[in-house]
């Protein structure tokens, strides 16, 4: 498992679509699942890397940003893809009252925006994704949160599709 985080420089959407492409790509499986947390300011591209995520696991459906839904979940080959927006809530408890915590294990993967809202009422992370602002660009620094993680991190740092797009790979 790498140490430090993997970073990554984003020029435009087809960028941030190309590193969602490789974390479904890297993706562990639905026998263990995942959950990613999404952090970014408003604009960052948080929804814009979880779509190209689910469309490219295999997700026909338009996905669009479930700020208004909360929670929209979409299913492909025996995985319950889960996405989650939190920007809306303004408690661990209304959090809670989603119920997220059993649409996580194996054959589940939740993709969480704005996870920081919810407080320990979200489940943890496996994943963590940080989008933020470089100009007119955008980094983004991934760092694992558990063994799952781990494990996808280390499939991640040597996909070479994203080559073009790595910061550091210390």
């Amino acid at each position: 498992m790498p140490k430090a985080p993997l970073s990554y420089a984003l020029s435009d959407s087809s960028a941030t679509d190309a590193l969602g492409i490789g974390l479904a790509r890297t993706f562990p499986g639905a026998a263990l699942g995942a959950t990613v947390h999404l952090r970014g300011e408003l604009g960052s591209g948080k929804t814009t890397c979880a779509r190209s995520m689910l469309h490219a696991l295999g997700i026909t459906a338009t996905v669009r940003s479930p700020t208004y839904t909360l929670v929209d979940t979409y299913s492909v080959s025996g995985l319950i893809c889960v996405h989650v927006d939190l920007y809306r809530l303004q408690s661990a408890t209304e959090v809670e009252e989603l119920g997220l915590r059993d649409l996580t294990g194996p054959g589940y993967l939740m993709l969480v925006e704005w996870p920081e809202k919810g407080g320990r009422a979200v489940p943890p992370p496996d994943l963590n994704l940080q989008l933020q602002y470089a100009g007119e660009a955008r980094t983004a620094t991934i760092s694992a949160g558990s063994e799952v993680g781990g494990g996808w991190i280390s499939k991640l740092a040597i996909d070479t599709s994203l080559a073009a797009y790595v910061s550091n790979m210390t």
